[in-house]
């Protein structure tokens, strides 16, 4: 029998990032071009010129990222380019080229294929990346779309996780909470059609945050905004599982805590009506949602009248020392510690 000490871990109970803690902690870095590893949001490769290669890989699994009874595949290639690009645009750089590798089973025909890659095509037009190789393979289990990205920046514009210091200031790209509800919207209509498929799905008026679920941009114009500021964050991430995570994944990066107010939070009307409307808590989903693909980034104190007047993004917070938690006050002031409860992988 097998003895207590011995037991097998389930994954489920380490979650996506503990597993990747236990399965990485005996990495090393064995050569010198390799500056950064696993943990942030891509790999940093060194060069002699002043710039930095930028390297990333995300995979879309069918029946655990997307659903194809609703996500269409023109649509669905070009968010699986946005989410990789989205890593690099997380550390201050342009990406360049991608690779695409495909799993897919034989129930798919030659011309759905094309159409998913007619929506890669298009990302690449849009992002102005290369698609320079992959691979493809059979799926028993569903399609699999895993894109590798490579990436440049000027060795003085990376943006790592682990920049922020005590008193930066924390700010947002965009809105939060948007793609989430999209996705809520969608569930609902898809479980009213499996009950009676002669209704059809109510999804007008939700437009914007469906497009936000189903076809997400990543945020190349923050970059160049940041280029014309003559800005560089101090730490940064983009905003994948949720907001509440990524501000916790800046935190233990960066050594420090965070202080977030609930009323600076970027929401849209039309998703705290949407919210109310599901029974939701708005301020729920803008923290735990995920899926945004917007940028979480730190700012000098000296860097604030650039951001305070600006409509493009928000300062919902400040960092703190470590020895504080992390914790998230409301407008009456009171101060309830940070929790994630974004998306799990396992």
């Amino acid at each position: 029998m097998m003895s207590d000490n011995n037991k097998n871990v389930e994954i489920e109970t380490l979650g996506e990032f503990g597993l990747i803690d236990e399965l990485t902690s005996d990495t090393v870095l064995r050569n010198v071009s390799s500056h950064v590893g696993i943990g942030d949001d891509c790999a940093v490769i060194s060069e002699n010129d002043g710039e930095d290669k930028l390297l990333s890989s995300d995979m879309l699994v069918e029946g655990v990222h997307f659903n194809l009874s609703y996500m269409p595949l023109k649509s669905l290639g070009f968010k699986a380019v946005s989410v990789n690009v989205s890593d690099v645009y997380a550390m201050n750089g342009l990406p360049e080229q991608i690779t695409v590798s495909l799993g897919v089973s034989s129930k798919f025909p030659v011309e759905a294929l094309k159409e998913l890659y007619a929506g890669i095509h298009a990302a690449c037009e849009y992002y102005s990346v290369d698609l320079v190789g992959g691979d493809t393979t059979s799926s028993f289990s569903g399609l699999i779309l895993s894109i590798s990205v490579l990436g440049t920046a000027s060795k003085s514009d990376v943006s790592l996780r682990s920049g922020a210091k005590e008193n930066d200031l924390l700010i947002v790209s965009g809105d939060v909470g948007s793609s989430y509800l999209g996705l809520q919207i969608l569930e609902r209509e898809k479980g009213v059609f499996n009950s009676n498929p002669n209704i059809q799905p109510k999804l007008d008026g939700y437009d914007e945050l469906i497009k936000k679920q189903l076809q997400p941009i990543a945020r190349m114009d923050v970059i160049s905004m940041f280029r014309e500021m003559s800005f560089t964050p101090t730490s940064m991430i983009d905003v994948s599982d949720g907001l509440a995570s990524e501000i916790m994944h800046l935190a233990k990066s960066s050594g420090c805590s965070f202080s977030v107010y609930s009323d600076k939070l970027p929401i849209l009307e039309k998703s705290i009506l949407t919210a109310q409307e599901l029974g939701i808590d708005p301020y729920v989903c803008a923290l735990n949602g995920g899926e945004d693909y917007e940028l979480l980034f730190t700012a000098d104190q000296k860097d604030f009248e650039k951001f305070k007047n600006n409509p493009n993004f928000s300062i919902i917070g400040f960092a703190t020392d470590k020895s504080n938690a992390n914790l998230l006050i409301d407008k009456n002031d009171s101060a309830v510690t940070l929790n994630a409860q974004g998306w799990r992988h396992f």
